[in-house]
């Protein structure tokens, strides 16, 4: 096949590729992107609309038993992070890098194997953003607003 003919094939594939829709595949992993924005938008006064479901998508990369709750200036989620993710330590550094990436804006102030934490905004409409171990094999996000 000549250069001319392989490029026409090429630019073909990838025009049908922009037209057709994405495919999914099995190691896709969801991203916590959209609910840590939801929950970071709504905060600091608006985090008591919150259900227990809304969260759940930030820990859902890393594990399937979140436990999430809501009140005017706190929203929380604990889970179990999955096996296959090595330590708890290290879903603990992976939802850090996590909410690095999804939130540029937010100020990372402690980088520890035991906390994590970030804060956005002033001086008296500050939310912060905390991931702590919780329990021998559990992790806490905490969600406040000041």
């Amino acid at each position: 096949m000549n250069n001319t003919r392989l490029l026409a094939v090429v630019f073909a594939a990838a025009s049908l590729g922009a037209v057709l829709p994405c495919s999914a595949y099995a190691d896709d992993t969801p991203s916590p992107c959209a609910s840590l924005k939801r929950i970071v938008a709504a905060a600091p006064d608006g985090l008591a609309s919150w259900t227990p479901e809304d969260g759940k998508g930030v820990a859902q990369p890393y594990g399937d038993d979140a436990q999430c709750s809501a009140s005017h200036r706190s929203f929380q989620c604990t889970w179990t992070p999955h096996g296959d993710g090595g330590s708890k330590l290290d879903a603990l550094q992976a939802v850090a890098a996590d909410i690095a990436s999804c939130l540029p804006d937010a100020t990372h102030d402690q980088n520890s194997p035991g906390r994590q934490h970030f804060y956005l905004g002033a001086k008296g409409r500050r939310t912060d953003i905390t991931l702590t171990p919780a329990g021998a094999n559990q992790l806490r996000l905490v969600v406040t607003g000041k």
